[in-house]
């Protein structure tokens, strides 16, 4: 049902098959390197930041490393986003690239677009983190949030308790001189701008919202679930009840906008469009 949900919407959704691409030649290599390949099992994840995704790389790595597979859960977290660690399709030839995404089974898993974006906010924002405060969180604060000389470092922005709002951070995703500089980090960027979901032919579309009965449902799929256990979700995940309050420093006419810039991700997954936070 979600496959034919997505093609359908791929058909109707110029947005989502973007004016200039028709097809796997007009995807680049740069724009691939989402997706991680396993030839051993003839699998294909693509994977997106805030859904998941650290669990599905422990499981590609454990699969990468072969039988007798070591319990996913036991692999570091911040291991397996070390680059080089898993094997990228982007690496291969071209002539590669194409066959394996026509004969290995391809995955993905969505979330909610805005429990998304919170959940982005709330990892790279509200904790500390030093690479984020000055790649990112500096200029926000310079250019939304009121403080034309913000302290230079992570450590002094807590110390003074700086830190960028919610609504600053929507600022930063409305400015189109955002995009103008450097596409969206991948944290933010829309789901379908990551995995090409209306040019490349998925297989398998699992959902956060599902998520342990999907990755049951994938492993059983990939003749796996006797030799794999995904890892259990920890509890600090965003609640779809919490959006209200996060949205509720957001004005209308900003809440509005951010759904147009993430409306394809909502439509082509089969998300709900927030009515309760657009309506006046």
């Amino acid at each position: 049902m979600r496959k034919q949900l997505l093609k359908e919407n791929c058909k109707h959704d110029k947005e989502a098959t973007s004016k200039r691409k028709h097809g796997f030649e007009d995807i680049s290599d740069s724009e691939l390197k989402h997706l991680i390949v396993d030839d051993k099992h003839g699998i294909i994840y693509c994977y997106i930041p805030k859904v998941a995704c650290t669990n599905w790389k422990r499981v590609m790595f454990v699969l990468k490393q072969g039988e007798p597979y070591q319990d996913p859960s036991s692999i570091s977290g911040s291991m397996v986003h070390v680059p080089g660690t898993l094997p990228l399709l982007k690496s291969l030839p071209r002539i590669e690239i194409k066959a394996k995404l026509k004969h290995y089974t391809k995955f993905l898993f969505v979330r909610d677009p805005f429990i998304r974006l919170t959940s982005a906010y709330r990892d790279k924002f509200e904790k500390d983190n030093d690479f984020y405060y000055d790649t990112f969180a500096r200029d926000i604060l310079r250019l939304y949030g009121n403080q034309p000389n913000p302290p230079q470092t992570m450590a002094e922005a807590s110390a003074s308790g700086v830190h960028i709002s919610f609504y600053n951070f929507i600022q930063y995703l409305l400015d189109p001189q955002t995009e103008r500089e450097l596409p969206f980090e991948p944290h933010w960027r829309q789901m379908h701008r990551l995995c090409h979901p209306c040019l490349i032919q998925y297989d398998f579309i699992g959902h956060q919202e599902t998520l342990q009965e999907d990755a049951e449902q994938l492993l059983n799929t990939l003749k796996l679930q006797n030799s794999i256990k995904f890892p259990a979700s920890y509890d600090n995940i965003t609640a779809p009840e919490s959006l209200s309050g996060w949205f509720r420093t957001v004005p209308l006419v900003e809440r509005r906008k951010l759904y147009k810039l993430y409306e394809t991700d909502f439509r082509l997954f089969g998300y709900r469009k927030p009515d309760e936070l657009l309506d006046g």
